[in-house]
This record gives structure tokens, sequence and C-alpha cells, in this order.
């Protein structure tokens, strides 16, 4: 299929997005807010690798060049971009009853807010860099590997501490499912491909509350948005199953890099 080339809907949001953490994060919601408000949305798959986000349509709407963007037909052709703002303007908008966010003027809106900000500045950038160091470039660089991976497990640990008698990260008395797990959600669907082997033993409460949140078939269909990742957890558990492409012994070569990478550096994980 040829790449988009500008907007094509006249009404409802536009989604122009790709299979990624960030991008799960907004797809996620719309799904929700399909299923409970009959809200619908338009979907435009930008493919990163091939710099559809770079054209000048796309910049004209999301001057950083990333994804995802939305466009609000129905308010004018509103843009909005980044994921912590897309993610409050369709909860503002298009969740009257907070069935997925809270009161702006009240205490949980603002904690919400707070672990939004620890994902979009926290957890997002370094498990990101944790990737690209690990997996995505032909120089192994040992500091930054163990540096990144090491800084995503600290930040999981806070996490991990957060959701302690808690059943979600924001909300009042075990907190109630909102928008703030669904922008954490999609970079704690792929810590095996982070070099996390030994997540549910060594993150128990976070291993419980993503397996809450997958649960739900909003969250399904939104991480199937425009695709499923390879490197969501349950998609690279099939692969190493499989040994597709050769990927149990590529998984044993990362392990072992990681693991020296550690010693070399006297890596011990603390947190927070």
């Amino acid at each position: 299929m040829s790449e988009p080339t500008g907007l094509i809907a006249k009404s409802g949001i536009e989604l122009l997005t790709f299979s990624t953490p960030n991008g799960y994060k907004v797809s996620v919601l719309l799904e929700e807010l399909r299923e409970a408000y009959g809200k619908p949305y338009t979907l435009q798959a930008i493919h990163i690798g091939k710099n559809t986000q770079k054209e000048p349509w796309y910049t004209d709407l999301n001057p950083n060049g990333r994804i995802p963007t939305i466009v609000d037909h129905d308010r004018g052709g509103f843009a909005v971009f980044e994921g912590i703002a897309i993610l409050n303007y369709l909860a503002r908008h298009y969740d009257p009853d907070h069935l997925f966010s809270f009161p702006v003027d009240s205490d949980d809106y603002s904690v919400a807010e707070q672990w939004m900000g620890w994902q979009h500045g926290g957890l997002g950038p370094m498990q990101g860099q944790a990737n690209h160091f690990l997996r995505f470039i032909k120089e192994k660089i040992p500091y930054a590997t163990q540096r990144y991976v090491g800084e995503t497990e600290r930040l999981y640990g806070v996490l991990d501490a957060r959701l302690a008698g808690r059943d979600y990260v924001a909300g009042p008395g075990r907190g109630r499912y909102s928008i703030a797990d669904m922008s954490i959600l999609g970079w704690a669907n792929m810590t095996l491909a982070s070099g996390l082997d030994d997540f549910a033993a060594q993150f128990p409460n976070v291993q419980a509350w993503r397996d809450r949140l997958l649960a739900r078939p909003a969250v399904q269909r939104g991480l199937a948005v425009p695709s499923r990742s390879p490197f969501g957890n349950a998609e690279f558990e099939k692969r190493l199953a499989d040994d597709e492409d050769g990927a149990r012994e590529a998984q044993e070569q990362v392990k072992k890099f990681l693991e020296d990478a550690k010693a070399q550096y006297n890596y011990k994980y603390a947190s927070p």
C-alpha cells in the first residue's frame, strides 16, 4: 500500500500513528472511548521506517516529526501531538463521565498527571534508549547498554512500589483504571526485548497490573493499531519459541552481552 500523503477524514478523530509504545497509548484510549461512548476514529498508519513522519504535510501537523498525532475534525481540524498531551486532550473533550480520567480540579487528576509525566520524561526515554543500545546498533557499547537497561530496571522498581496494594496507578483506594495506566502500558508490554528477563519475579506488582490491563478487550484492540509490535512480550516470546530466524541464539548473545556489560561496570540494581 502507498504511504499516506495527507489527511483523509472529514469528521471525528483522525489518528496518525505506528506500532510503537507511544502510539499504543493513544490507540488504546481511542478504543476505550469507542467502546464506552461510540466515539469513532479514522486511522492512518505512518511508517516511521520510511520517514513518512518527516514529510511536510505531516510536520505541518506535528513540528517534531514523530508519532502519534491526532487531528480533531469536529473541532476545526485541531491537531495535537505528544502522547501525554493527546491523552489529556481526548479525556478532557470526549470522556465526560470520567470513565478513564479524573476531574481537572481533583487531586486524583494531579496524581495521574504526575505518573504520566514520570512515563513521558523517564520510563519511555530510558527504555527506548535501552532497546536502542541493546538491540538496534551494530557497534555494541557496554557502558551505554548497562546504563539504560539499569535505569529502566530502576524505574520499574519505582512503579512496582507504587502498585503495592494497588490495582491501578492513580485514583482513590486501590486505584482506578485511567489514562495514567494507558500511558505506561505500551512500554511495560515489551520488557522482554529490553533485557528484563526475570520481570515477573523482580516486579510482581507490575506484572499483576500488566495482566489486569491486558485482559481488557479494548486494550488488546488498541495494541493491534495499526499492527502488533514484534517486540511485544507475547510476540517476542512466540518468536523465541518458534526460533524464528535464529531468535534463540540471538537472544542468548544479547543476554550474555548485557550480563558482561553489567559486570564490567559493577552494576547493582537499586530503586528508587
